[in-house]
């Protein structure tokens, strides 16, 4: 089969590699119709580099058609359409009792300290083979597969598997009170997401702050308020506080994560990591602090006193110190974490049955066949040509 796989920095191919096959007698084989290219997955592009190796397959967004399944799989049949959550969940352990599946417990990575495996994403979450592929191997067929309607296109159903849950707990993290402010920092994919969510969820006033001109516009054609950064990188502080009468938002959403503006030092810490042999890279970023903390040292300021701060963007390494004395003084409330695909999909999956008020069929900005992978990815981590969502259709 045709996979999308890392060879180096900044070095992505696509390669003819073995199909997958049933290993266990509840795995399924899942045929992928349209697979996600993630904000996240640039992190593997650069900076992560250190925990992959030649040749691992990327994506953690994929849907598709069962074309097998194994001898103990009950609830799935070949021919069953399915979205395949990205975190690694078996449904029926502890963690995933609590709703907190990306906590699993079967699939944690205890070697590495981390929880649960993730479809794609490096030797920290269990070096799984990804889904931009033309097929997929998925453990707990009868468990962690979402099974959806046969009607409507790939892209009704698609953003299950990442992009909605992950802005909706985003959104439900935040803790926005009913006709209350939320500022959300960052409107790629999960930032938009989460401004739409939050609309539909009842919040009177969105607010998203980025700074590239394609996002703010998508984001303003939908009743967003915008802020451009490049313009109010000075005083948007201040900016937003007269729009949040004068004491700032009840919420604010951290959506961008290791990639924020800024921070020049950190920079060049992502830079340099990947000129360093792997261990001494893996070592650097699992004990130093390379992340660029401009977002989140943002949203503490934003934030107002009582108020919620929700992080989704992902941070990687040991955090540079943060404001202690100013998150104590304003009681800040902070909440973070993967996201847990089942925990929210019987809330979303009706929603998107009923309708399509988040938009998720015209959400993606570029459908692209597989063999386009390389320059996607170049692409969407220069933010060129308007890209912001790409969807891959093997």
């Amino acid at each position: 089969m045709k996979a999308v796989t890392w060879q180096g920095k900044e070095d992505i191919r696509v390669e003819t590699v073995p199909d997958p096959v049933i290993q266990d007698p509840t795995d399924v084989i899942v045929k992928i119709t349209s697979t996600g290219l993630c904000g996240s997955d640039l992190h593997l592009y650069n900076p992560l580099g250190p925990f992959l190796d030649p040749g691992d397959i990327l994506g953690h967004e994929p849907m598709g058609v069962v074309a097998e399944v194994g001898p103990q799989v009950t609830k799935l049949k070949p021919g069953d359409r399915v979205v395949v959550p990205f975190n690694i969940s078996c449904g029926t352990c502890f963690m995933c009792g609590q709703g907190l599946q990306s906590q699993c417990e079967t699939t944690q990575n205890r070697e590495q300290g981390m929880g649960a495996s993730l479809f794609g994403y490096t030797k920290l979450y269990g070096q799984v083979p990804g889904g931009q592929a033309e097929y997929l191997r998925v453990p707990f067929g009868d468990t962690l597969p979402i099974k959806v309607p046969d009607e409507g296109p790939d892209t009704r159903w698609l953003f299950l598997s990442d992009v909605l849950p992950t802005a909706w707990q985003a959104v439900q993290y935040a803790n926005v009170p009913q006709g209350g402010s939320l500022v959300v920092l960052g409107l790629g994919p999960i930032g938009d997401m989460a401004t739409r969510v939050a609309m539909h969820q009842g919040a009177g006033q969105v607010i998203g702050v980025d700074l590239e001109p394609d996002r703010l516009a998508r984001s303003a054609a939908r009743g967003v308020q915008t802020i451009d950064l490049r313009q109010h990188e000075n005083d948007v502080t201040e900016v937003i506080r007269e729009l949040t009468n004068g004491r700032g938002p009840d919420s604010v959403v951290d959506a961008v994560g290791m990639e924020a503006h800024g921070s020049p030092g950190a920079g060049v810490a992502h830079k340099a990591v990947g000129f360093l042999p792997s261990p001494i890279a893996r070592k650097l970023m699992q004990t130093a602090g390379i992340d660029k903390l401009h977002a989140l040292h943002l949203a503490i300021d934003l934030v107002r006193r009582g108020g919620t701060v929700s992080l989704s963007g992902v941070y990687g390494g040991e955090a540079d110190p943060l404001p202690m004395m100013t998150m104590f003084d304003k009681q800040i409330q902070l909440r973070m974490g993967q996201a847990n695909v089942w925990r929210w999909v019987p809330e979303i999956l009706p929603v998107l049955q009923a309708g399509d008020p988040f938009g998720v069929e015209g959400f993606a900005t570029h459908t692209l066949p597989l063999d386009e992978a390389p320059s996607a990815y170049a692409q969407f981590q220069k933010k060129q040509d308007g890209m912001v969502k790409v969807v891959f259709q093997p």
